[in-house]
């Protein structure tokens, strides 16, 4: 696998070069829509992270961002969330949810599909309903 460096001592695979690029396009793209951020890279011990957290109009949306290269063979993003990674995505934002007292929000997932080039240009963002 490749390393791709950065200024400094940022010494992230290509993956999480990938994986870090997509989540900033979602996250912009969220925001252009008019949502507010709530959480980033929200993490519960021994249960599960999100990838972003937003609210709009009393809703609560949890995003899992999901980034493949353009034209590969691989599953599209939106088709690769297994049953297991969506039953930490549910648990992990009821817990969410709970710490943050938002009892009540609906609560609304979304995937985040991210494609991109071999070269990690980003080619399009796609949030789609799950």
């Amino acid at each position: 696998m490749e390393i791709i460096r950065y200024k400094g001592d940022d010494k992230r695979t290509y993956d999480k070069v990938i994986g870090d690029n997509a989540e900033d396009a979602v996250v912009s793209q969220m925001l252009r829509d008019g949502y507010r951020l709530l959480a980033r890279n929200y993490a519960v011990h021994n249960v599960g992270e999100l990838d972003s957290v937003f609210e709009r109009d009393g809703d609560v949306y949890v995003v899992e961002v999901k980034a493949r290269i353009e034209g590969n063979d691989y599953a599209a993003p939106e088709e690769s969330i297994s049953a297991n990674k969506y039953r930490k995505l549910v648990k992990t934002a009821q817990i969410f949810v709970h710490r943050k007292r938002l009892y009540d929000s609906n609560i609304i997932f979304l995937i985040g599909a991210v494609t991109h080039n071999r070269d990690g240009l980003i080619q399009n963002v796609k949030i789609i309903p799950f």
